[in-house]
């Protein structure tokens, strides 16, 4: 950085007015110094090459080359560059993609400026600030899902091992759902056969694990 205190802030934002909102914000801002604007990757790329870059704001949507791609070219190249995105995509695959070029936050436009300096000074600091539905969008895509053993049965063979589950034998299957034993017999064999098990055991860990 350009001294101790100071965090130095370079743009890539191809829109200008708020190309020109964020100049204006980090230029007004004490202990933030701008090391200048890009309105595309490829000029970025060329002229972003200061290594004492301590933060880098990237728009996604670029003419020409993405801001993901700028962000996988340059990563090697500024080692020492926290990359944000500051962009209006809010889609899973675009978020991961990002943060798997490198970006270490991702900031929606509509972010209030207040919020865009807090981020660019936590960022700087060794955060990583993303805007509240990014960070549940991602927390989501690491929470488990509906049980994929589950998904395979039908709904009466799902019906059968939830009864099964509860200690019920064939013959209180059978009248609880008012079909025969030969029905229950088959629907059991089904779904040893789609969870590719053995038992009644191996079956219920399968599809109600702990």
């Amino acid at each position: 950085m350009g001294s101790s205190e100071e965090i130095t802030v370079a743009i890539v934002e191809d829109t200008d007015h708020i190309g020109k909102f964020l100049e204006s914000l980090v230029s007004a801002t004490p202990g933030f110094r701008l090391a200048g604007r890009y309105a595309s990757a490829e000029e970025a790329a060329r002229c972003m090459i200061d290594p004492a870059i301590s933060v880098a704001i990237i728009d996604i949507h670029l003419p020409g080359n993405s801001g993901i791609e700028l962000i996988k070219s340059m990563k090697p190249r500024l080692a020492k560059t926290q990359f944000l995105v500051f962009t209006i995509f809010e889609e899973p695959d675009i978020i991961f993609q990002a943060l798997s070029a490198g970006a270490t936050g991702y900031l929606i436009k509509s972010t209030p400026p207040a919020k865009i300096l807090e981020a660019i000074a936590d960022i700087a600091a060794g955060g990583s600030p993303m805007s509240g539905n990014i960070a549940r969008t991602i927390i989501s895509r690491f929470q488990p899902g509906p049980n994929r053993f589950l998904e395979m049965l039908t709904s009466r063979e799902r019906e059968t091992l939830e009864l099964m589950a509860k200690g019920f034998r064939y013959k209180e299957i059978a009248d609880k759902l008012f079909i025969s034993m030969d029905t229950v017999r088959t629907h059991v064999r089904h779904i040893y056969n789609k969870l590719e098990v053995q038992s009644k055991t191996e079956a219920l860990n399968k599809a109600f694990p702990r």
